[in-house]
């Protein structure tokens, strides 16, 4: 007898094998399910905290906030967006919390491309012919230049290039998990990579380039109306 669409299959050993699986295990009162589930997303989870806080140890500390609101959410997760979507956003909104309440605390604007960078570790971001097209960097260079400029984006916009950039998240994905329509992320997209492109240019001592006339590559050119 064929299986049908929805149905799925037990690994080997018996145990569920992807992520819906878990979570219907889950909810039938399977004691490892839980575990195992939280396993799966635990270092992609880590790779978003870690991007946008740009700290090993206040990643470390939202994962673990991050898993617990999934924990105690994964009952009223009404499948509307796929689980990985909704995992992400609850992370998300996990960092945007803690860079709000850092920023009130420490009464100082993380907007600027002035402030101090924060953190260390490996960066992927957008290709640096993107990014200065005009010279060639050495790439330990530029990745310095761009994780400084990383930490001091704004939040929303730093989720947007995080997402995009790092974790190549479709576009109506990251509307989702950001909450915002496809038209905001791709502003927000533009405007970040804009930041991290002058910050270069201030710090490698280009002249500032007609950005007005000269949009990055892929990013939203807004039409009239918009």
């Amino acid at each position: 007898m064929d299986r049908q669409p929805h149905e799925r299959t037990p690994d080997r050993t018996g145990k569920p094998s992807n992520e819906l699986d878990l979570l219907e295990a889950h909810r039938r009162g399977d004691p490892e399910a839980m575990g195992l589930l939280l396993r799966t997303f635990q270092k992609r989870i880590y790779a978003i905290c870690y991007r946008m806080v740009r700290n090993q140890h206040d990643a470390r500390d939202l994962t673990q906030d991050s898993m617990l609101k999934i924990m105690e959410g994964l009952d009223s997760y009404d499948g509307r967006a796929k689980l990985s979507t909704w995992v992400i956003r609850v992370t998300m909104n996990c960092c945007l919390s803690h860079l709000r309440k850092e920023r009130l605390r420490r009464h100082a604007p993380i907007d600027g491309i002035d402030a101090p960078g924060r953190g260390s570790g490996p960066l992927h971001v957008p290709a640096m012919a993107e990014l200065l097209p005009s010279r060639r960097v050495e790439e330990a260079e530029m990745r310095h230049i761009l994780r400084r400029a990383l930490g001091d984006l704004d939040p929303q916009m730093r989720a947007v290039l995080v997402l995009r950039d790092m974790h190549d998240m479709e576009y109506q994905l990251i509307s989702e998990v950001l909450g915002v329509p496809i038209g905001t992320v791709k502003s927000r997209l533009f405007r970040a990579r804009l930041a991290l492109r002058q910050a270069a240019e201030l710090s490698l001592g280009d002249p500032p380039a007609d950005h007005d006339h000269q949009p990055l590559p892929g990013a939203h050119q807004r039409g009239p109306g918009e």
